[in-house]
């Protein structure tokens, strides 16, 4: 059974995904804006969770070979990649409108904390754009190839939290990242470094 041509699962999980969004209304739609400037970390940080979780889906299935759980995060990955994008935006929205005019937000665009940032958006943006069956179909192997940005553009955001209160945000930034980076280095190992029986002549 479906529901508007979404499974229950489906929406279960986009209920799940918004949950961290419910306690923003408050200051997003409030007039403190004390309340309003605590909102950049929390839509950056969830940004940053959901799309470590989703970019992990691969390297779990490989890791855990023939368990399901991996198959529905693989399944479900771009629904939780498109609620990182979503936080991504409201982050954005957010740092604008803190800012208040272009020029402030040029005065700071030099800084690596930004312009890391920036440039992760900006990736991120043709990404999540095509992130749908139709753009599969029409891009064909140049689908996978788009896809592949999403690895430097997570090495962006890494060192865009890194680089937040003079680099101190490397202690968490590295602790959320650390599963990721150990996945990423044991598909190295699996598909290239591993030492593997030879050939049968």
């Amino acid at each position: 059974m479906t529901i508007s041509g979404y499974k229950p699962s489906t929406l279960i999980l986009w209920g799940v995904l918004a949950l961290p969004a419910l306690g923003m209304i408050g200051p997003l739609l409030g007039d403190d804006p004390k309340a309003f400037r605590a909102l950049l970390h929390p839509t950056g940080e969830f940004a940053a969770r959901f799309m470590i979780i989703g970019m992990m889906a691969s390297g779990l299935m490989l890791l855990f070979r023939g368990r399901h759980w991996p198959r529905w995060l693989l399944h479900h990955r771009r629904d939780i990649e498109v609620a990182a994008f979503l936080y991504a935006l409201l982050h954005l929205a957010v740092y604008l409108i803190d800012r208040g005019t272009m020029e402030r937000v040029m005065e700071q665009l030099a800084q690596v904390r930004i312009w890391t940032g920036w440039l992760a958006f900006l990736i991120f943006v043709p990404l999540a754009v095509t992130s749908n069956d139709a753009a599969q179909r029409w891009l064909r192997a140049g689908w996978k190839t788009m896809q592949r940005l999403a690895y430097p553009a997570a090495v962006l955001v890494l060192v865009h939290w890194a680089a937040m209160k003079d680099w101190g945000g490397w202690p968490p930034a590295l602790i959320h990242f650390g599963p990721l980076l150990a996945l990423w280095a044991y598909r190295l190992w699996y598909w290239y470094l591993r030492p593997r029986a030879p050939a049968v002549a």
